[in-house]
């Protein structure tokens, strides 16, 4: 047998896997599309008898870029009973600046001035648990500085809360796209962050797996206070995992839907901030677990690097031989199948590929054309996974919320 004809068969075979996994890619996506609620649906259900009044908390750390928009767009809320708690949590820039003339205009925005934070305490919560002490609502909304509100996207997340008989609603938002790494980047960070929590597993009732996005977590103030507020978080750096937990464990009823373009977040402004920022979400989703995120990044190195070598080097290898440049394919009839065979399995597989993900892209409100980018962000994101896993061994201190800590890897 011509030496080529195993290869080409393994080649083969690799581009097959590739193009499997991508059609069970499909599959999942397809499922999770059909039972994951989308809060805009909500409008379409009866309205409450009487709307409960909402006290939306935002704790902010140096947030001058965003606090004005993110004030704005929350007061400008067609929700009837509706008041704005913003939280200076050790701001030394322009924050308050930035808000006061708002809250001039519309009384419905206080802010909080916090300077201290305990010293076993994360910050974001001890300012979130400062704002919670302030809010008045039988609905507590707690949100970041650099989100963006839809004016009807208080309502609908009543509607879905109150429907849904849920304790608590956390909403997955819609990125912005002002910076290469949102478009290229952000992508695979956010599918990979829901390949770890789908969102039909966190809705499965006493089953689910614990999920929230902290950018959004819409509270009835009565299973906040069950909870215990902030303090039963204090020593999560997030806070939003924490919570889903203790919802799970205290068996109050919790959900996660999507945002459909009503809340937008800009997350990072810098390369850096993101690469940093995502290194600290997945170190905290692999619960501090050096080998689930080496794991992880073993995973993403497959899909990124692995699959489409191995795929190029089918297509290119069976060309070859079909050129007569390799192998004996004028005599061997065998030789020229496996050739065809492997030119036709790559071809697919990329083609699968490029398809689903240009139709995950879409609909998660991603540049289309950034799927094409896949690969090179597979493996950005692979490394966000193994420096945190090296951080952790290694104890290395991260930054949050304007103070930093040193994390235990759970696996030592």
């Amino acid at each position: 047998m011509d030496p080529f004809g195993p290869i080409l068969v393994a080649l083969s075979a690799g581009s097959v896997a590739e193009l499997a996994n991508w059609l069970l890619v499909a599959w999942r996506v397809r499922r999770e599309l059909r039972e994951t609620p989308y809060v805009r649906d909500a409008l379409a259900g009866p309205a409450p008898a009487a709307w409960p009044a909402v006290s939306v908390v935002v704790p902010a750390h140096n947030e001058q870029r965003v606090a004005a928009a993110c004030a704005r767009s929350i007061l400008a809320s067609d929700y009837p009973a509706l008041e704005l708690v913003f939280v200076l949590d050790r701001c030394t820039d322009g924050t308050r600046a930035a808000l006061e003339p708002i809250a001039a205009a519309d009384p419905r925005l206080r802010i909080v001035d916090n300077s201290s934070c305990p010293p076993d305490w994360a910050g974001k919560c001890n300012a979130a648990r400062v704002g919670a002490g302030h809010a008045r609502g039988e609905l507590v909304l707690f949100t970041d500085a650099d989100t963006w509100f839809d004016p009807s996207l208080v309502r609908a997340s009543v509607q879905l809360l109150l429907a849904r008989g849920w304790g608590m609603l956390s909403l997955l938002s819609a990125p912005t796209h002002d910076h290469w790494f949102e478009n290229v980047v952000q992508p695979v960070t956010s599918f990979w962050l829901l390949k770890i929590f789908p969102i039909s597993r966190a809705n499965a009732g006493e089953q689910r797996r614990s999920f929230a996005n902290g950018q959004f977590m819409l509270f009835r103030r009565s299973a906040y206070d069950a909870l215990g507020g902030h303090a039963a978080v204090k020593d999560d750096l997030l806070e939003d995992l924490g919570f889903a937990r203790r919802l799970k464990q205290a068996g109050v009823g919790q959900g996660v839907g999507v945002g459909d373009g009503m809340l937008v977040v800009s997350m990072y402004d810098s390369w850096r901030g993101f690469r940093d920022g995502w290194r600290r979400i997945y170190i905290e989703c692999c619960r501090r677990s050096p080998a689930k995120m080496r794991m992880q990044a073993m995973q993403l190195l497959a899909l990124g690097l692995l699959a489409p070598a191995l795929r190029t080097a089918a297509v290119a290898v069976g060309a070859l031989v079909l050129a007569g440049a390799v192998g004996d394919a004028a005599g061997d009839a065998g030789l020229r199948i496996a050739a065809a065979v492997a030119i036709a399995a790559g071809a697919a597989a990329w083609a699968v590929r490029t398809a689903v993900l240009a139709a995950i892209y879409r609909a998660a409100q991603f540049p289309v054309w950034s799927a094409l980018c896949w690969s090179p962000a597979a493996i950005a994101v692979a490394g966000f996974f193994l420096r945190g896993a090296a951080e952790l061994r290694a104890r290395t201190p991260v930054r949050w919320g304007g103070r930093e800590y040193v994390l235990e890897p759970a696996d030592d």
